[in-house]
């Protein structure tokens, strides 16, 4: 980067991880959120020499404690950033525990072909080999870089890069916890630098039906019923007095058990969408001849989290069952 003015980059702090510290250097597991954005940077003095920095710091909790508030919060404050002609990328750091559903909001809604990343870790900033550090550093890099531009949202850790779209955690404890679906990653970022050796085709950020969707006054209440032998219909009667749509985490290729089937007629009657996931991570939900009669609709490559992510946006949209199902189809 000799040479070249430093690109300026927005980091979005909302805890986690990465922002978290124990009372000693073997202690993996309950952490506290301690850091600010400005102590993960100080943290790290070889980011001095990347860029030069914005900061927010729109919360500072565990990610499982995102509600509707701080998801719109964090979004509008990535969006704001975004606008802005004097700031190149975006970094927002974040927890493992549901980073892969605020990644997959920020790339339907955000409008904007500027990099935007999304990084967390899975030891604290106290832990022996704390991935931390190097995971922000790397995330920094990819947001830096020109090839990054008009990707959507992007994942960085372990030394990856993949796309929010198709990035799932598979692994509740180990620093390579999160993999990509069966359509792989984008590329590889190592010290300074990166390499793309593909892009996601389906549509986003700009190009997106949802993007500055997080402007509107609320979303849907969309519920996931996690589906196994001798599942009851007690659940879907809860939702249905609740909830505006249903994702079911179905069996296989999105079967329904005998107590889903009931609940989804039931869900049929009251008006409420259900659409069919899988509790399998990988694969695809297509369209099935019972759809017509149940009133449900395919996930396709969606998991159930996900799935939710894009129910809520659709039905503040539209009621039009067709085009929801276009939408799970084409996004």
């Amino acid at each position: 980067m000799s040479g070249k003015a430093k690109p300026c980059i927005a980091i979005v702090a909302t805890g986690g991880t990465i922002a978290s510290s124990a009372a000693d250097s073997i202690q993996l597991a309950d952490y506290k959120v301690s850091a600010s954005v400005e102590d993960l940077i100080g943290a790290v003095p070889a980011l001095k020499g990347l860029a030069r920095y914005e900061f927010a710091q729109v919360s500072q909790i565990e990610s499982h404690e995102i509600d509707d508030t701080v998801l719109r919060g964090m979004t509008r404050a990535v969006q704001q950033f975004c606008d802005r002609d004097d700031v190149d990328g975006v970094v927002i750091t974040h927890g493992t525990d549901t980073l892969e559903e605020t990644a997959l909001f920020l790339h339907l809604t955000i409008d904007t072909e500027k990099p935007v990343v999304i990084v967390g870790a899975m030891r604290p900033a106290s832990a022996l080999s704390a991935d931390g550090p190097l995971n922000l550093f790397h995330a920094v890099v990819v947001a830096s870089d020109a090839q990054s531009k008009a990707r959507g949202v992007l994942v960085v850790m372990n030394d990856r890069i993949a796309s929010a779209r198709h990035l799932t955690k598979g692994h509740a404890n180990a620093v390579e916890a999160f993999v990509p679906t069966e359509f792989g990653y984008l590329g590889l970022v190592f010290g300074q630098w990166v390499q793309y050796q593909s892009r996601v085709e389906l549509p986003h950020t700009s190009s997106s039906d949802f993007k500055r969707a997080f402007e509107a006054p609320q979303w849907p209440a969309v519920d996931v019923i996690y589906d196994h032998q001798g599942a009851g219909s007690h659940q879907y009667t809860c939702s249905i007095s609740a909830a505006r749509g249903i994702v079911l985490a179905a069996t296989g290729q999105g079967s329904l058990s005998p107590q889903a089937s009931q609940g989804a007629l039931l869900a049929r009657d009251a008006g409420v969408v259900v659409v069919r996931s899988s509790r399998v991570w990988q694969g695809v939900v297509r369209p099935s001849i019972k759809d017509k009669s149940f009133a449900t609709m395919a996930g396709y490559t969606f998991n159930p989290q996900k799935a939710r992510v894009l129910l809520r946006l659709a039905l503040a949209q539209t009621s039009d069952r067709d085009q929801i199902q276009r939408w799970f189809a084409t996004y």
